[in-house]
């Protein structure tokens, strides 16, 4: 299986400014894989040290942060004769010892002759707890799901994927109805390491059903598991939630469909807790298109996703038949499906900040906005070939924006200030308005 990620790490490896690397993102979406497969390509020896329950490495970092005592321990406890010049270090699940997190600074300051990487499924919530965090001593990546260029690359269909990489838009106009196949088939199998490997080796969908479901019951566990019991029932409740909140035609997240009569300070800390954990997105509305957009934001309103297309179509019911050939079921809630796959590309494969936006009297809905350079780009998703897009029109005509993109499942077009985009290549959307061909 390949990441885009290694590609990442390969240039934290060769960086003169390298600094100890954490990889944050939820559990299972491949941190561990990806830290040993890139230790086993590009280093003679790996040391990789699990701190989940292990009381001998809490006793290690009790006592001080002597680096020559620190490296012994390490090297003991790992069975590698640790050299700096060729071996990676890997702490996984490092939250789990406070103080070997707050170690990374000593091994910058002091012993940054070494490789380090660690990583924590809670890691987020763990650093919101007052555990004290080596800011500005430490080099991050973030791990989400696989997109759907790393799909089709699992997949083996790398030619497809090159064209996708080269925005050859007259061969991909040819293989438009592929891409929507493959497209399809994404929405079902999603993105997390495990869906996709058990697809790729069987073509099993009902597996990888059974693969996704699992993985939802993994992190109810993690929740009863990690979290304080008094806010467990608010965080199951916000969690199983979202699809109906995506449902709605105003995806706006509301409280008192959660519970009748709920108030968001009941639940602030809950919705916390699963952001810090990296299993939900939170888009905060604007209320214009200035510059910088995160300055207008409005964090009273919100639309909330979940980390992974798939498991939002396994939350949902949706079975492959009803996802691949289309029926009524499919109808009321691929416009759902299709947002939450354009959010969670956008996360994927570009490092931009993402908001929506609404009229101040709510009778129009721009799906998503985000800044690239000095423009902001109004992105209105369509879950069909439908090309009207009165919203976006709207936003156009009130703030006078130069580009302006519709996503959908028809071709790529351009019309004046306004660009459709085939929802197979969102994740290019950077690349695309840098190169000014839209």
């Amino acid at each position: 299986m390949y990441r885009i990620g290694v590609e990442e790490l390969k240039k934290w490896k060769n960086s003169n400014h390298r600094k100890p690397l954490i990889i944050r993102g939820a559990r299972q979406v491949g941190k561990t894989w990806l830290m040993k497969e890139f230790g086993a390509k590009f280093y003679k020896k790996c040391a990789y040290i699990n701190f989940d329950d292990n009381t001998r490495m809490s006793q290690l970092f009790e006592e001080d942060f002597d680096m020559n005592r620190i490296i012994q321990g390490l090297k003991i406890e790992s069975g590698v004769n640790i050299e700096p010049e060729n071996t990676l270090i890997i702490l996984d699940e490092i939250q789990e010892t406070p103080k070997a997190l707050k170690s990374l600074k000593y091994f910058c300051e002091n012993a940054n002759e070494y490789h380090i990487i660690s990583a924590g499924s809670l890691l987020g919530v763990a650093i919101h707890q007052n555990i004290s965090f080596p800011v500005g001593k430490v080099d991050f990546l973030d791990l989400t799901p696989f997109s759907f260029f790393e799909f089709l690359k699992a997949l083996g269909e790398e030619e497809l994927l090159e064209l996708l990489k080269k925005n050859d838009i007259p061969l991909i106009e040819i293989f438009h109805t592929k891409f929507k196949e493959l497209l399809k088939l994404y929405y079902y199998v999603g993105g997390m390491p495990e869906a996709v490997e058990e697809y790729v080796m069987n073509r099993d969908l009902q597996e990888v059903r059974k693969i996704q479901k699992k993985l939802l019951e993994a992190y109810e566990q993690d929740f009863s598991k990690h979290a304080p019991n008094t806010i467990i029932p608010k965080i199951r409740q916000l969690w199983r939630n979202i699809p109906t909140q995506l449902a709605k035609e105003n995806k706006k997240f509301i409280y008192g469909l959660v519970r009748e009569g709920a108030r968001a300070r009941e639940y602030e800390t809950a919705l916390s807790w699963l952001i810090d954990c990296g299993l939900v997105y939170q888009v905060n509305r604007v209320n214009n298109s200035k510059v910088p957009l995160s300055a207008y934001q409005d964090f009273n309103a919100f639309k909330l996703y979940l980390l992974d297309v798939g498991l939002l179509g396994a939350m949902s019911g949706i079975d492959a038949k009803t996802l691949l050939e289309g029926n009524d079921i499919f109808e009321e809630f691929k416009g759902s499906l299709t947002e939450q796959y354009v959010l969670c590309q956008l996360k994927q494969c570009t490092d931009l900040s993402v908001f929506y936006w609404t009229s101040n009297t709510g009778t129009a809905e721009v799906d998503f906005i985000t800044q690239i350079g000095r423009k902001n780009v109004p992105i209105e998703v369509k879950a069909s070939e439908n090309l009207q897009a009165k919203s976006l029109k709207m936003f156009m005509q009130k703030y006078h924006t130069n580009v302006n993109v519709r996503t959908s499942m028809s071709t790529y077009r351009q019309e004046e200030k306004l660009v459709n985009i085939p929802l197979y290549m969102i994740g290019n959307i950077q690349k695309l308005v840098r190169k000014r061909k839209i």
